[in-house]
């Protein structure tokens, strides 16, 4: 019970460290501020998104499957960027709509999903490790 609470913590560590940095990316003013902006906040929201769900599922196998489904819905939501009907221009009009769905379509950004992906999946083996880490005997 006490190596869940552990992993819990890191969890939670680990968003307090993605919310902001994928803020600070998203609003970065600087050189290659575009670049930041646009794709490597993407990376962050991925990271996330992982986060969130293993927050939820944590075996082995969701490791695995956490990060595919993270890419398969947020390419998804990059294809509905395409599609520009009143309810979702609604929803974009706010700021967590703008944040959550985003506003326009970017073949450039799903290499950058995948980047997230990759690296919440190594975030998440790690965090996975630190829940069943054996006690060193001593």
């Amino acid at each position: 019970m006490r190596q869940n609470r552990n992993q819990t913590i890191f969890i939670i560590l680990s968003a307090l460290i993605v919310i902001p940095m994928g803020f600070l990316f998203k609003y970065y003013n600087g050189p290659a501020d575009q670049w930041f902006n646009d794709y490597g906040a993407a990376v962050f929201y991925e990271i996330f998104w992982c986060l969130f769900a293993f927050w939820f599922f944590r075996s082995r196998a969701a490791i695995i499957q956490i990060p595919i489904w993270v890419f398969v819905i947020t390419c998804i939501l990059e294809f509905l960027q395409l599609w520009h009907p009143p309810l979702l221009e609604e929803i974009r009009a706010t700021l967590i709509g703008k944040l959550l769905l985003g506003t326009t379509f970017v073949w450039w950004d799903f290499p950058h999903y995948l980047l997230g992906c990759v690296l919440g999946w190594l975030w998440l083996r790690q965090l996975h490790g630190i829940g069943y880490a054996k006690k060193s005997q001593g």
